[in-house]
């Protein structure tokens, strides 16, 4: 994919301080205007090498605030629509407020959006937990499948769905250039909040015990971040992404939850045991995607295997003296 193709477009991003937003800041920052709108509950931003570069603009703004919202994307070519109440602890915690600001937060930023004279490409972020407990080579035309009404769980997924289904709507009555895409276990250097692969190689810097809730069998495929952002860059830039939903996932680094702390452990060194605690909450125990379209129209491939992301990843932090 060539960066050049859209090298001196302005590209508003919601939630650009979080971590897959502020890595694709640091892609984009150098040859483009770029705007962070975000409310910084979560910042990756701030602590990166492009804090205070002269083409970065940010915003401290909430998605439901649709005056300040619709004020700071005027102007901008490309809307990448990354802000989100996410990290399965907060989603269990605050569900209505997960609601609100992933399922209104994504109907402002459409409207907004489609005032735009300027808007050439809208990046809609949903979620691989539209496909519910059980997802084996899930493709985009799979039935979603979602939890019963009440658990706290699946509010993330719910919200994520309809704003899925709002952006696709868009895109038919009106015409907006939409594309959406579906995350699958995205994780390197930069991550915050929740993730399993941070809070485990964090603990296995120190040789501290790995903590595993349940039996460890839940089966993930997990995506290096520099992959996902090569297959975002794609859907910004591909005419046959438009109207389209994609996973973005890396399909052959696929393990259990047990496996993937065995492979931290080994691929640190580290002299951490690994414990299992009990599982409270909702899981989805299998979870792989097929990203067989995003293969045939976007020329998507993920290119880093497990244990080479997970030594970057530690490396990161190392050098972060974590």
């Amino acid at each position: 994919m060539s960066q050049a193709q859209i090298a001196g477009k302005k590209i508003f991003i919601t939630g650009g301080a979080g971590f897959i937003g502020s890595t694709l800041v640091q892609r984009l920052v150098h040859q483009n205007e770029i705007t962070v709108y975000d409310n910084f509950r979560r910042d990756a931003l701030s602590g990166s090498t492009v804090k205070g570069h002269d083409n970065l603009r940010v915003i401290a703004g909430d998605v439901l605030d649709s005056s300040k919202l619709a004020d700071a994307m005027a102007g901008h070519e490309i809307v990448v629509h990354c802000a989100a109440i996410a990290g399965i602890d907060t989603v269990i915690k605050r569900p209505t407020e997960t609601m609100r600001i992933n399922m209104i937060g994504t109907a402002l930023v459409l409207e907004a959006a489609k005032s735009l004279d300027s808007l050439e490409r809208l990046v809609d972020f949903s979620t691989s937990e539209v496909f519910g407990q059980s997802a084996f080579r899930a493709d985009e035309g799979d039935t979603t499948h979602i939890g019963a009404v009440g658990e706290a769980r699946w509010t993330y997924a719910v919200s994520k769905l309809a704003g899925e289904h709002l952006a696709k709507a868009y895109h038919q009555e009106f015409g907006m250039p939409v594309v959406t895409l579906r995350p699958f276990n995205v994780y390197g250097p930069g991550q915050i909040g929740e993730g399993a692969i941070r809070t485990f190689i964090l603990r296995a810097l120190k040789n501290e015990a790995l903590e595993i809730h349940g039996d460890g069998n839940q089966i993930r495929a997990w995506c290096y971040v520099d992959d996902f952002i090569e297959g975002l860059m794609r859907c910004i830039v591909a005419p046959e992404a438009v109207g389209e939903s994609f996973n973005i996932g890396n399909a052959r680094a696929v393990v259990t939850v047990y496996g993937l702390a065995q492979a931290v452990v080994r691929a640190l060194e580290s002299l951490s045991e690994i414990r299992f605690t009990r599982k409270d909450y909702v899981d989805v125990e299998l979870r792989v995607p097929s990203v067989d379209k995003a293969r045939r129209l976007l020329g998507f491939e993920a290119e880093v295997d497990l244990e080479e992301g997970l030594r970057r990843t530690a490396d990161y932090y190392r050098q972060q003296g974590v």
